[in-house]
């Protein structure tokens, strides 16, 4: 196994990626993209729709950031008003807001495995740049490989967090 900077960002992405698929664990696809409603009162909280919608985003962040082309990262253009950051998860109760949950994990999991490789064939040089991005993300991970490791790591892990707590507020437990 490699030690370059790529291999030890993409490394823990294989737990976060099989972390992400435990999450989809008997999730019924037409609850996928509903507010858990315990008690009868419906919870305002990302749904697995909007969480892999969402991350599904930062796929071809990575992918640029590597100089290499979206391939299977590339997303419908209507994807961002509907998943970027500061942006609400609804509840679709008519399955029409929202792409299929089949069709969000499809994209974020090809993605996602894209954005790996990526990393792992990135030049430690690359890695070593500084953040292209301006703002806060650069004050908080001021190199490439920094950011790549939030977004291909923390970032996911985060958000899957919120499923969990989805899952358990619809009666499925956990998925461990």
């Amino acid at each position: 196994m490699s030690n370059s900077i790529g291999s030890i960002i993409a490394g823990p992405a294989a737990i976060t990626r099989s972390f992400g698929e435990l999450m989809l664990k008997d999730v019924p696809a037409d609850k996928a993209a509903r507010f858990a409603t315990p008690g009868g009162k419906a919870v305002v909280s990302n749904h697995p729709v909007f969480v892999f919608g969402h991350l599904s985003l930062y796929n071809r962040r990575v992918l640029a950031m590597c100089n290499q082309p979206e391939g299977v990262a590339a997303i419908p253009a209507e994807w961002d008003g509907l998943f970027k950051a500061g942006v609400e998860c609804k509840d679709d109760a008519d399955g029409k807001l929202y792409p299929s949950l089949p069709v969000v994990t499809k994209a974020f999991f090809e993605g996602f495995d894209a954005a790996v490789a990526a990393v792992m064939a990135a030049d430690d040089d690359l890695l070593r740049q500084v953040n292209p991005l301006e703002g806060r993300i650069r004050e908080m991970c001021p190199l490439r490989g920094q950011f790549l490791t939030f977004v291909l790591n923390a970032h996911p892990m985060t958000h899957f967090g919120q499923v969990s707590a989805w899952r358990r507020m619809i009666g499925l437990g956990s998925a461990m």
